[in-house]
């Protein structure tokens, strides 16, 4: 080989040389124009009747003058995903890139038949496959437009709530674009997802009737926050969106949230409040166990610590922080309980959240042919937790 290029001719070098520069000040290799292009940090979908409304949170080139990351959203409309991308870009000029998109929200509308609109992200071979999902309270495109409390843009607030923190408190059951399809259109068609609202951050009201300057009795001349270019939001996701043949069909409660990760070993850092004190979740170990049909068992160990309480503790128990045994039996019961509301908005709704059919399919094709289409509410479960305390 060395020979070879040796042997080559130094005009071809010349050649070669100039095809390169000409390459490089013509398209400078492929590189992103960050003036012509669109950075679509997080996507929003609703619906108005038949047409699609996509908004797309843009990361603008410039930074903002406070230091931080500036965005933009920008709505476009249409028949499909692909049209409403079209608009923006027709728009705007800009070019949507969605190779930085981490995260994709689903407004109420856009609930119902939810891969009409997903199905595009899904080809496009741009868009991670770990890109998260949500479902909001509202709309979408309200959701991605507020005004954050915690951080430069709605998208990064919202996915330092599915981070992997949060997840290992137990407050949120984050999902992705890959795992919602395998498991929509697998043998369970089932799927979940964070569902996300809106609170309005609590703010200190300007204070009315002071004395004025001159000792005139009067309304404070600070601005409220409509005035300060509207109210700053804090997001909620303890609640989880239940789906099943790939539309919205229950909501489960926070308390549900917890029992549903409990099940899954996610549980590292949480806590659980109980009659007056609060527990500090330090192991646990879920299980979901599949028998001959119909039969199922959910059952969650766990160790816990007491980390605070509404009474003084003696000195003895303070460091310590362990449990009675009377408290033990008291808090199996709750996550007892919480195992069996969770089962039952399950079964009562249909979705199949632990994936009874697909297991089913997977072990036995026979037996999933037989018991594919038995509403889950007739299927046997035996539901047991099991609380310790920190020896």
């Amino acid at each position: 080989m060395k020979k070879f290029l040796k042997a080559l001719p130094v005009w071809i070098w010349g050649i070669l040389f100039a095809l390169l520069v000409a390459t490089f000040f013509s398209n400078d290799f492929g590189l992103v124009d960050l003036q012509k292009t669109a950075l679509v940090l997080a996507a929003g979908i609703d619906r108005e009747e038949e047409d699609f409304v996509l908004t797309a949170q843009i990361a603008l080139p410039a930074a903002s003058q406070s230091g931080g990351g500036a965005s933009m959203e920008i709505t476009g409309r249409g028949a499909t995903v692909a049209d409403c991308l079209s608009e923006i870009h027709a728009r705007t000029g800009w070019v949507p890139k969605l190779i930085y998109c981490d995260l994709i929200v689903l407004g109420e509308s856009a609930t119902v038949n939810v891969f009409d609109g997903l199905n595009f992200f899904l080809r496009n071979e741009y868009i991670p496959d770990a890109c998260r999902l949500a479902a909001c309270e509202g709309s979408a495109q309200a959701l991605l437009s507020s005004a954050s409390a915690v951080g430069d843009t709605s998208a990064i607030a919202l996915g330092t709530l599915f981070s992997d923190a949060a997840q290992k408190s137990g407050l949120v059951m984050p999902t992705t674009l890959r795992e919602f399809a395998i498991g929509t259109f697998g043998a369970s068609a089932s799927g979940y997802m964070p569902y996300v609202r809106a609170v309005p951050q609590e703010e200190d009201s300007p204070q009315q009737g002071g004395q004025t300057e001159g000792g005139q009795s009067g309304q404070s001349e600070q601005p409220d926050a409509s005035q300060q270019g509207g109210q700053k939001i804090l997001y909620s996701a303890q609640e989880t969106a239940l789906f099943a043949g790939g539309s919205l069909v229950a909501v489960l409660t926070p308390e549900e949230t917890l029992a549903f990760s409990l099940l899954e070993g996610n549980v590292y850092a949480g806590t659980l409040a109980a009659d007056g004190a609060t527990y500090l979740i330090l192991q646990d170990s879920g299980a979901v166990g599949i028998g001959a049909p119909p039969d199922m068992a959910l059952h969650v160990d766990c160790t816990l610590q007491r980390c605070g309480e509404n009474e003084t503790s003696s000195p003895e128990e303070l460091p310590a922080g362990t449990l009675s045994a009377k408290e033990e039996e008291r808090l199996s019961e709750l996550l007892t309980g919480y195992l069996a509301s969770l089962w039952e908005t399950c079964a009562q709704s249909g979705c199949d959240l632990f994936f009874f059919r697909r297991s089913l399919w997977r072990a036995d094709p026979k037996e999933y042919a037989a018991w594919k289409d038995v509403p889950l509410a007739d299927l046997s479960v035996r539901l047991s937790a099991s609380v310790k305390s920190l020896r």
